[in-house]
Parts: structure tokens; C-alpha cells; sequence
């Protein structure tokens, strides 16, 4: 059974993601950050859903506010009118990530579910703004990341969560896994989002990107910013990179011919 085509991923490789609109270059997770991404032409947005006890979904990474703001405390724990106090950096206000996929329609949005109480509003959120076609789900929590798909009441593009990664990279690395490829393939799971290595295991390989490639798997790697390595895994044959250094990447991929900025780039 071949791996479905989505229309997230119908787009000339390689695909080049904004981790949190670009993290090096500005506040990362901002409508500012994401607003600089666009203008330089990024199609691909990387983002995180979290939401506040009331149910307000936000664009931000960390589960407490501490780390990036001016404030503290969980953002689970906190209803939104605290939360809406909250600057990061001192200067900016945390986004809606519906207004994310409102601000910027003609972009592609990589969401990854931090809690599961942020499913339901990310649901509610992607339904009112219509962008099936331009999110892709994922989460260090397989049943975080079931939870997801279940919610939106339709299919939309997804990644492997972690035991998918896991099965992927043993079907890479060992002969006689065909019967897990095989079930790898029937999931339909159009894409794997790994890093290059984990827990000093190395999980980007030439080896796994011919093994993802062989079912119609793509295969993007979190998250690089050094330029010398994006080239290596371009080399490589990856399908995609996520970076916080924006500018970096988009002179790399512009120096090979491979840069391919969407209609909003400034």
C-alpha cells in the first residue's frame, strides 16, 4: 500500500522550516519571528501548540512561562488573561496559533502538540481556519499524536511519533525487518522528523533516508543550525531541515540551486 500524498508536502524539496519562525534571528515563537521568516521567503513554518487552562491555544514551546518571558508559572495552570500578560523577551505578546494560521494563509504550519490538553482547541482551530491541507501534526507522545488525528475527524499530514522513528530506524539498520516496513508503509505516515542522533545513537543515515524513501517516505532533521551540516545532509539525501538560523539555510539552499521562496518572500 503506498504512502499517501498530502498536500503539506506537495512543494520542491528541499523543504526548509522556520523552527519557531527562526529562533537565532529574532524572539523565537513570535508573530515577529514568523513574519521575518515569511518575508525571507519561507514557506514552512515550525511552531508548538500549547493551551492555557481555559482552553486558549498558544504558539509556544516551553510547558512553563519562565524560560522566554517576563512571567512564571504553567501554562496549563493559567487562564488566558494571565497568560496574556506575558512578553517574550519583555517585548512580545505570546500568539494565538490561530492567528497564526490566519496571519499567514498561504503558509504551511509543522505543529508539535506539547499537551494533550492543547488537542482539542488545535482541532477546534485548524476546523474554523480550513488548513487541512496546510498543517502536519507531531509529538514526542505517540498517543498525544493519535489523540490529534483522532480529533480532527479527517486525515491530515503527520509525522512519525517515536516508536514509528524507532521501527524506521531498526528497518535501517538491521536485515530481516521487512514485515515492520511493511506495516510502516500501510500507516501511510508521509513523513519522519528525526534528529541526527539521540542518546548517542546516530538516527540520520544514508541508510535510513534510502529506507524512508523506499516506501515514499520523506525524511526531515531537527534541528540544525550550523550551515556545514545542513550541506552534509543535503548531500545525504534529506528531505527537509528545520533550523532557528533562517538565514543560514536559505543561503545554503540558494547556493546548490534549491531555494525555493514562497509569493509572500519581501
Amino acid at each position: 500500500m503506498p504512502i499517501r500524498r498530502f498536500a503539506f508536502l506537495d512543494h520542491p524539496a528541499p523543504l526548509a522550516f522556520a523552527h519557531r519562525g527562526g529562533a537565532l534571528e529574532g524572539a523565537e515563537n513570535t508573530m515577529a519571528a514568523f513574519e521575518q521568516a515569511v518575508g525571507l521567503g519561507y514557506v514552512y513554518l515550525e511552531t508548538d501548540a500549547h493551551a492555557t487552562s481555559d482552553g486558549v491555544l498558544l504558539a509556544f514551546h516551553d510547558h512553563t512561562l519562565d524560560r522566554v518571558t517576563d512571567r512564571s508559572g504553567r501554562v496549563a495552570e493559567l487562564p488566558y488573561r494571565e497568560v496574556k500578560r506575558a512578553r517574550i523577551g519583555g517585548v512580545h505578546e505570546i500568539p494565538l496559533l490561530e492567528d497564526l494560521l490566519g496571519t499567514w494563509p498561504e503558509a504551511r504550519f509543522n505543529i508539535d502538540v506539547k499537551e494533550a490538553t492543547a488537542v482539542a482547541p488545535l482541532a477546534a482551530a485548524i476546523r474554523r481556519t480550513n488548513a487541512y491541507d496546510r498543517v502536519c501534526l507531531t509529538s514526542f507522545s505517540d498517543e498525544r499524536l493519535a489523540m490529534a488525528r483522532a480529533a480532527l475527524g479527517r486525515e491530515v499530514c503527520s509525522a512519525l511519533g517515536p516508536r514509528g522513528v524507532a521501527a524506521l530506524r531498526a528497518a535501517a539498520s538491521t536485515s530481516g525487518y521487512g514485515r515492520l516496513l511493511a506495516r510502516l508503509s500501510r500507516a501511510g505516515v508521509p513523513c519522519a522528523q528525526v534528529p541526527i542522533g539521540f542518546r548517542g545513537l546516530r538516527v540520520t543515515t544514508r541508510r535510513l533516508i534510502r529506507t524512508a524513501h523506499a516506501i515514499g517516505m520523506q525524511v526531515h532533521v531537527w534541528t540544525i543550525n550550523s550551515t556545514a551540516r545542513m550541506e552534509t545532509l543535503l548531500d545525504l539525501g534529506v528531505d527537509g531541515i528545520m533550523t532557528d538560523d533562517i538565514t543560514g539555510l536559505r543561503d545554503v539552499l540558494q547556493r546548490r540551486g534549491a531555494w525555493h521562496p514562497g509569493r509572500q518572500a519581501a
